[in-house]
């Protein structure tokens, strides 16, 4: 599974990950905020629908600045097989995201769907045999923990 995957960056990228990684969280908790308030007044699902088509407008914008687009013989068929799935994990995790923050304060639905960091730590650590640490594992049941508090 090791080959499925670069983990060499660009000199320089290294460091930028952490920056990315905030403006991702940051941006999720906008994501629920948002969400709760635009989920009242319509169903979930459709409220999924209307928020994947900003975000394929959005990505195409970035893309097209940056100059990314690729032809289709260009991508990796194996890619393009993971990321489909992933697309697919996406739209399952969003529908049922939406459909808690319209059943549950977005306060303590966020720290329950934040569980995903716990199962990627267990996922990456089985299926792309990353390493785990002390610090891992105590950040793990950390979150675990916190999470279980702020549902109950």
């Amino acid at each position: 599974m090791r080959l499925l995957y670069d983990t060499k960056y660009p000199k320089g990228m290294e460091a930028n990950w952490k920056v990315f990684a905030v403006g991702s969280a940051l941006f999720a908790a906008l994501t629920a905020i948002f969400g709760k308030i635009g989920v009242a007044s319509m169903s979930s699902d459709l409220a999924t629908f209307l928020r994947t088509l900003v975000i394929v407008l959005v990505s195409a914008f970035v893309v097209s600045v940056r100059g990314e687009w690729q032809r289709p013989g260009e991508i990796s068929a194996l890619g393009a097989t993971f990321l489909a799935l992933s697309g697919v994990a996406t739209g399952l995790s969003w529908l049922c995201y939406y459909r808690a923050l319209q059943l549950a304060p977005a306060s303590r639905v966020a720290p329950v769907d934040k569980l995903s960091v716990v199962f990627v730590v267990i996922l990456a650590t089985l299926f792309l045999h990353e390493r785990l640490d002390l610090k891992v594992v105590l950040g793990a049941v950390l979150i675990t923990a916190g999470a279980v508090v702020m549902a109950i």
